[in-house]
């Protein structure tokens, strides 16, 4: 019977539990002895291509993957409500050929095929300020343990509109810097963002020089309402620039009817990729909703979250969860740019009245 409770619990990570009556009825396991075993996996298979020419996207699959290594191990997670859990663990060790010399040009490349980027955003909310306007910063993880400094997002003070500037300097978040990369900026109800890369916007400057370049929307956010108040994971969709011979579309929109949001709502897709996050499944044994995390996140949140194309489940595009109180992990892989994939994990973090 043991057996059988362990393996319903293998390989799943809670997204966001029920109430605490329901937690209670639960039998609590604390004194548990931890179980460690440790092996090499060979020959993986991953699953790639996110994006044909024409934008519609096609299943590939690669196997000797020498750039990446995997190991798992079985591991005991206490949990918040005092139950630990049987979970097996994957950990995924990825080489990237990509060079982060040139943070900017880092920021807006798509990540290569057949690799995850592994990072980690950790929020800095000390001191009065920063609690209500806390800043937030997005590492590299390498190989060897150390991590490589790539931007950092905070949100504007006295905006009608939740909007983050994002930055290559840690120290200088101002729009008005060589450093400022790009921006998140949401309508009223905090249910759909935009992410602008640092170019110029054509309403506010019409004549733009020939140095500067009009702004580009790299991608765009959708949170479902939540009308009725039911609790339970989030439901979002992510629009982003197709790919022509792995070069991103420019999407530089003049006008309203041009935008991510307005074409997608008028179902003109064309050279546009639309994503979904993965709906998690429901667990009995813990009486709550549950992701595949391969040992990224190790807490439970309703903030976690995988991004998948409808097509394929099983090609996790990006992923973010909580690994800690103010630290979080972030994977994402081709199509998806490092830019791109920050400014969906600070939508996350935003605030939605509408969808809690």
């Amino acid at each position: 019977m043991k057996r059988q409770q362990r393996k319903r619990a293998d390989n799943q990570m809670v997204v966001s539990n029920l109430d605490s009556k329901q937690k209670r009825k639960q039998k609590t396991k604390s004194d548990e002895t931890p179980l460690l075993f440790n092996h090499s996996l060979s020959n993986a298979s991953l699953t790639g291509d996110l994006a044909s020419l024409n934008c519609n996207y096609r299943r590939n699959s690669e196997s000797d993957n020498d750039r990446v290594r995997h190991t798992f191990h079985f591991e005991c997670i206490e949990k918040n409500n005092s139950k630990t859990i049987l979970i097996k663990t994957f950990i995924f060790q990825t080489t990237s050929p990509m060079s982060v010399e040139d943070l900017e040009k880092f920021a807006l490349r798509p990540a290569p095929k057949e690799v995850t980027i592994q990072c980690r955003v950790t929020r800095d909310r000390r001191g009065m300020e920063k609690g209500m306007f806390p800043t937030y910063y997005l590492h590299l993880e390498k190989d060897d343990g150390k991590r490589v400094f790539l931007m950092a997002g905070r949100k504007r003070k006295k905006c009608k509109t939740a909007n983050y500037l994002i930055s290559t300097d840690p120290t200088n978040l101002s729009r008005n810097t060589n450093s400022y990369i790009g921006k998140l900026r949401s309508n009223v109800l905090g249910t759909k963002f935009t992410v602008y890369d640092g170019g110029e916007n054509p309403e506010k400057k019409p004549f733009i020089k020939e140095s500067e370049s009009v702004r580009q929307e790299l991608a765009a956010i959708c949170y479902e309402t939540n009308v009725l108040g039911f609790k339970g994971p989030r439901k979002m969709t992510v629009i982003i620039p197709g790919m022509i011979d792995d070069e991103r579309v420019s999407i530089a929109p003049k006008n309203e009817l041009e935008t991510l949001l307005t074409r997608h709502a008028n179902h003109n897709t064309d050279q546009l990729i639309t994503l979904i996050n993965k709906c998690p499944s429901w667990n009995e044994q813990t009486h709550s909703y549950v992701l595949n995390f391969h040992g990224r996140v190790t807490q439970a949140s309703v903030k976690n979250f995988q991004i998948i194309h409808p097509d394929n489940e099983d090609y996790i595009v990006m992923q973010f969860g909580r690994v800690a109180e103010d630290v979080f992990s972030m994977d994402y892989s081709y199509p998806l740019c490092a830019l791109q994939a920050f400014a969906i994990t600070l939508s996350a973090f935003d605030s939605k009245l509408a969808c809690e």
